[in-house]
């Protein structure tokens, strides 16, 4: 069984409602889940894991929330060989940087040399129904990645 951790930041509960249909495709794949807020995670439990869900709205112009800033800073000496992950957050196209906070966690995320298994997911605003099902497809995928992945390094 694959370990998974999802850690997400939400203000408006956008985020959080992509969270949670991602984390029931997840269980849905039969896999072993941690969800966190990102306030109450920190970077060095991502290394205890085979996969990683990170989860944040952009601020402003294309900025990482606040709540996510000090765990993005912690996140710089990890070495996150051998992890999948995938990146997904709640956006607003009326500004110019649309969900650029996906954008930003994924090269984070690369940097540390976790393996990108699915492009960031993006949602406009508030998940409809189609989205919350897109969502949990995301993470039933994501799962069935970081299952094959652990499998190739065995």
């Amino acid at each position: 069984m694959a370990k998974i951790i999802l850690i997400y930041a939400s203000m408006s509960g956008n985020t959080e409602e992509m969270a949670d249909a991602i984390a029931a495709g997840v269980r849905e794949a039969g896999e072993d889940l941690t969800v966190m807020e990102v306030m109450d995670a920190t970077a060095s439990e991502l290394s205890g894991y085979d996969g990683i869900l990170l989860g944040a709205y952009t601020w402003g112009d294309g900025e990482l929330p606040y709540e996510f800033l000090d765990f993005y800073d912690d996140m710089e000496d990890l070495d996150l060989s051998g992890t999948q992950a995938a990146v997904f957050g709640s956006c607003d196209s009326c500004y110019a940087q649309v969900g650029k906070a996906v954008d930003i966690l994924m090269d984070r995320l690369r940097e540390l040399g976790s393996d990108i298994v699915q492009d960031g997911l993006k949602v406009e605003l508030t998940p409809s129904e189609p989205d919350r099902e897109l969502c949990r497809a995301f993470g039933r995928n994501f799962a069935k990645s970081v299952v094959q992945g652990k499998a190739l390094q065995q």
